[in-house]
């Protein structure tokens, strides 16, 4: 055996040891002048129908994989890349995609015709991507549960925060933003101005129509006193049953007035549909302001509850009106 033979068969006992199957391909006829035997056994190809020109061979390539095979050969022959690198899928004969990775460089040698033996080895990749494309569908599997996850403690911060009717603020946020309020008024000597709104004689309205009547006529209200605000500015929360409280920013008393009768003659002109039958009915509520003035250092607390002591006051006097905190 001579050396050429030696080191050919050396060459191919490290191939072999390696998993690589060399291959050569002429660029310039299209011929494969070295088939890749061991890959096309692989797929289960017989020596005679292995393919004996480059464009046979492409016929194999997955057809959403050739131009990235192309594009790559043809990066490397223009010396942008200093080798040619490419992964892609090859049909088997029973039809099932196989992933294989080729490399290879341009061996011209002493040849007249540059560019023209393309030299390189291909190796089976299947075992190292199909468990790439697990870890990927874990991957988007696990963001997609941390965005359903993100959405329901939303939802749950929402509802935490919201009254389930209304979805207006409930009374533990109204108490919050309440006390925070209340300190940035007194901080920078702003006026805040909180009004209570009940509606009249609830009680007749649940029972002449029922709940879900007096689930209407809450819902009512509430739109009407969301109308009246600021967005973004004011709170409108519900209280409790059929009570809500506002909180207005930057409000004096005449103004936190003028918007308390506003919102008694809106009420009062609604008609809410009690029922599907087009039953209506007509509601009043009575509202008790109070106002912190500059100066003023009392809490959140107690400026709801002198709305309150007022909302008693307009009660008393015959319901269907408002009345003022007198300050002390």
């Amino acid at each position: 055996m001579d050396d050429v033979d030696l080191n050919k068969n050396r060459l191919e006992l490290a191939l072999e040891a390696a998993g690589l199957d060399l291959w050569e391909n002429d660029l310039v006829t299209g011929a494969v002048t070295l088939k890749a035997s061991k890959t096309f056994a692989e797929l289960g190809f017989d020596e005679h129908e292995i393919a004996a020109d480059v464009q046979g061979i492409f016929g194999l390539v997955h057809p959403d994989d050739r131009a990235k095979v192309q594009q790559a050969i043809d990066d490397h022959l223009s010396g942008r890349t200093p080798q040619y690198r490419c992964e892609f899928r090859l049909r088997s004969k029973g039809g099932a995609w196989v992933w294989y990775a080729n490399y290879g460089r341009i061996m011209d040698g002493q040849s007249s015709t540059p560019g023209r033996r393309l030299i390189g080895v291909t190796f089976n990749i299947d075992d190292r991507k199909r468990k790439e494309d697990e870890i990927e569908q874990i991957n988007r599997q696990l963001t997609e549960q941390n965005i359903l996850l993100q959405q329901l403690n939303a939802t749950l911060a929402l509802l935490a925060a919201n009254d389930s009717l209304t979805g207006l603020s409930n009374r533990r946020t109204l108490m919050e933003l309440g006390v925070n309020e209340c300190r940035r008024a007194q901080r920078f000597g702003h006026p805040l101005s909180v009004l209570v709104v009940d509606i009249d004689l609830f009680k007749a309205v649940n029972d002449a129509w029922g709940h879900l009547a007096g689930d209407r006529v809450i819902c009512a209200v509430a739109q009407a006193c969301l109308v009246r605000t600021r967005n973004g500015v004011d709170t409108v929360a519900r209280y409790g049953g059929e009570e809500f409280v506002l909180v207005l920013p930057e409000t004096d008393s005449p103004d936190a007035l003028r918007l308390a009768e506003s919102l008694r003659h809106a009420v009062a002109a609604l008609q809410v549909a009690v029922n599907d039958e087009g039953a209506r009915a007509s509601v009043t509520v009575s509202i008790g302001v109070a106002t912190l003035h500059p100066g003023d250092d009392f809490s959140f607390e107690d400026l709801v509850n002198r709305a309150d002591k007022a909302l008693y006051q307009a009660k008393e006097t015959g319901r269907n009106n408002v009345q003022s905190c007198v300050p002390h």
